[in-house]
């Protein structure tokens, strides 16, 4: 089936998330056949929340930041989502990362609505005192809308499982009682889960082998190239060589490192921790970051950040198979190549919804107050992520689509069906 042009996009707008977010849902909903009114409700969030934050810094001085939390459905559950510290944060970014939760959440069948959340701020220049003020007041300014059965925060760029507590405490401390439930990827003593810092890369694993087996490939005779050696494509790294996968090269942000017989990740790991970069392992080769995306390799996973992979660069991937652990990490009209290339996609809203899936599990055990042990929340992300893959792959192959429109109109067929089951309240 031939991919369809995005109609709104266009080489000068094709980064902004939001847009690249309304293209697939434009395509999906349309051939879902879904009525202008469910299209108009599917389309907008639910709420759109602006702060300005006051916090006095270290030196005395008082700095106002602006914080974003959009909620973009809470049709089958709370809103689910992390909380991004950057200076680059738009709204228009935090509304697509919303819309986005939504559609993951749908596409893995977990009791969720999507959320984002975002603060316009660099924390590399703030001091630890001042990243708690400035946490503690943005969760004060959104504390109405927060709560286990409203919206469920969590970490992402640049906030870790510190913020998380700080969140919580805040909230707990307004509740007069300590809530755990309120966010997850906390610390393992603060009702932490295990198996939550493996869980995104892990589930990359999982859909990469799923995907494998579909094509007729063995882990041991494929080569992979990771773009980003943080938590997720550190850990998908670490997870996927383990389990026999031929790692032959990781790029980060600081250059690409390279060995076609396969990196030793934990050494690699071992020599980041002690020199603080990737550049110089013994056991490969320096390669420019730029061209890290375009190494020949059988798996290519960008797990970083969004548009890395757009319409002027897509030609030159070497792939078979794009699992996305990041978010958003290709555009639209990129897809249209991607297409022409016959490359196998594992979208975004599939391949990296092992994180928001174990989040979730978090969420179960703060409720329940009884936690699991790891073997369980590995094999329950392992059912989950089975399931969603072939879900996925048969909706695609039902209705002749790409498995990104099929996740999307997966997500969009469950979420619209809640909402005609609930009716619109007047």
């Amino acid at each position: 089936m031939a991919a369809a042009t995005p109609a709104a996009m266009s080489t000068e707008n094709e980064r902004n998330p939001w847009l690249a977010a309304a293209a697939r849902f434009d395509e999906a909903a349309l051939r879902l056949n879904l009525d202008d009114g469910m299209q108009k409700v599917l389309r907008s969030a639910s709420r759109e929340i602006c702060v300005n934050i006051p916090v006095q810094l270290d030196d005395g001085r008082i700095e106002v930041f602006t914080g974003y939390r959009v909620q973009h459905s809470l049709a089958r559950g709370p809103a689910k989502g992390g909380i991004r510290f950057a200076p680059d944060v738009t709204l228009d970014e935090v509304r697509a990362l919303a819309a986005w939760m939504t559609w993951k959440c749908a596409v893995v069948n977990i009791p969720f609505g999507g959320g984002k959340g975002g603060v316009i701020c660099d924390p590399n220049v703030l001091s630890d005192a001042e990243l708690e003020k400035l946490t503690r007041r943005y969760t004060a300014e959104i504390i109405d809308f927060l709560g286990p059965e409203r919206d469920v925060p969590a970490p992402d760029i640049n906030t870790n499982e510190k913020i998380m507590a700080w969140m919580m405490d805040t909230y707990s401390m307004h509740a007069r009682h300590l809530v755990t439930a309120v966010v997850t990827g906390k610390p393992m003593a603060l009702g932490g889960s295990r198996g939550r810092p493996e869980a995104t890369g892990r589930g990359c694993m999982i859909v990469t082998l799923r995907a494998l087996r579909l094509l007729g490939m063995r882990p041991e005779d494929t080569r992979v190239v990771i773009q980003g050696f943080g938590n997720v494509g550190g850990m998908a790294a670490k997870l996927m060589s383990a389990a026999g996968f031929k790692v032959v090269a990781i790029a980060d942000y600081d250059g690409t490192v390279y060995n076609p017989k396969g990196l030793d990740i934990p050494a690699l790991q071992k020599h980041r921790k002690e020199t603080g970069s990737i550049t110089g392992f013994s056991e490969g080769e320096d390669v420019d970051k730029a061209e890290g995306l375009f190494l020949p390799c059988d798996v290519l996973v960008p797990a970083a950040v969004e548009n890395v992979i757009t319409s002027a660069n897509a030609d030159k991937l070497r792939c078979k198979i794009l699992c996305e652990g990041a978010n958003g990490p290709t555009t639209p009209l990129a897809d249209l190549v991607l297409h022409d290339k016959n490359i196998f996609i594992i979208p975004d809203i599939l391949a990296n919804a092992g994180g928001v899936t174990v989040s979730y599990f978090e969420w179960v055990q703060d409720r329940q107050g009884f936690f699991w042990n790891e073997q369980m929340v590995n094999e329950r992300l392992q059912e989950i992520m089975v399931e969603s893959f072939d879900a996925v792959v048969d909706y695609g192959a039902k209705h002749g689509v790409n498995n990104r429109i099929a996740a999307y109109m997966l997500a969009l067929d469950r979420v619209a069906f809640a909402i005609k089951l609930r009716g619109i309240y007047a």
